[in-house]
């Protein structure tokens, strides 16, 4: 059976595009980790974009769009063992990675007479360098409010250390850390609390698990609220900077606000993103002491 010299030469240049692409990639993330921007949209937003337009440069697809999906899901799945990143950075960060690809990927169909390379007009606006220069607000806060059943004590639940139940919430259950147990207790100032984690597994070959905690310590304390300071955290210190978590409880009702500080950029994205699962943990963290919302 013969075959089409052209379609081969078509499907090693493809070939030979995707590989360029991802070695570009791979050395940019090295590059942007040594100057301490692998959180910062040069990185969640320039790595996507210069994988598409490697594509768009190096091979000659028939669907520039579909090449550049396939190769960043390949990425992706490279991704774990090879960058070291966990499921929730994965899963969080892969709709912005195929976002960014697809408006390149689709520009450069639009414009193959001009070889596709108009894509790189998009570039800088998708990048905005934000996160090189913090030009936007980082700070965030979100509350949950929970009602207990009656007759509860609050200021006791509070005052002992936290019985936590099973994560319901399907966000958090994307593999976020999860809290196994806490010591301490009291809620006047200076009271700790130190809160165990399930040990990180990384997806590298070999990788051992590594405990993670978190060490809270009230700083402010009053009839009907309590502040706590995060003191030392192992758990989201890749995710965002927690700083606060204040309780207000009147009878039965209970008011759970965490403050944070955002870690990684694009802010339109991360965002909202951060501030729905830090409204999540906090409803977590709400039942805890309550019960589960009806």
């Amino acid at each position: 059976m013969e075959t089409d010299p052209r379609r081969e030469r078509g499907a090693r240049r493809t070939l030979l595009g995707v590989l360029a692409a991802l070695f570009a990639a791979m050395l940019v993330k090295e590059v942007l980790e040594a100057g301490r921007l692998e959180q910062t949209a040069l990185f969640y937003v320039g790595v996507p974009a210069l994988i598409a337009l490697t594509v768009v440069s190096a091979a000659r697809p028939r669907s520039t769009l579909g090449t550049i999906m396939a190769t960043i899901t390949v990425g992706l799945a490279l991704a774990g063992p090879l960058l070291d990143e966990g499921v929730v950075c994965l899963v969080v960060a892969a709709p912005l990675f195929y976002l960014c690809g697809g408006i390149v990927g689709l520009l450069a169909d639009r414009s193959r007479r001009g070889k596709g390379m108009q894509a790189l007009v998009v570039v800088p606006l998708l990048l905005g360098f934000e996160g090189v220069a913090d030009a936007l607000p980082r700070d965030g806060e979100v509350t949950a409010v929970r009602t207990a059943p009656a007759g509860t004590d609050l200021a006791e639940e509070l005052a002992a250390a936290p019985d936590f139940g099973p994560v319901r919430s399907r966000f958090l259950r994307l593999k976020f850390p999860r809290p196994v147990r806490a010591e301490g207790g009291g809620l006047e100032p200076g009271a700790t609390r130190h809160i165990v984690f399930d040990p990180r597994r990384s997806l590298g070959i070999g990788a051992r698990p590594t405990p993670r905690s978190m060490d809270l310590t009230v700083v402010r304390s009053e009839p009907g609220r309590a502040v706590f300071a995060i003191t030392q955290d192992t758990t989201l210190a890749r995710w965002l900077r927690l700083t606060e978590a204040e309780f207000r409880w009147n009878e039965n009702r209970l008011s759970v606000t965490l403050r944070y500080s955002r870690t990684f950029d694009p802010a339109w994205y991360f965002g909202p993103v951060q501030r729905y699962g830090m409204r999540e943990a906090a409803a977590y963290l709400a039942e805890t002491f309550t019960g589960p919302a009806a």
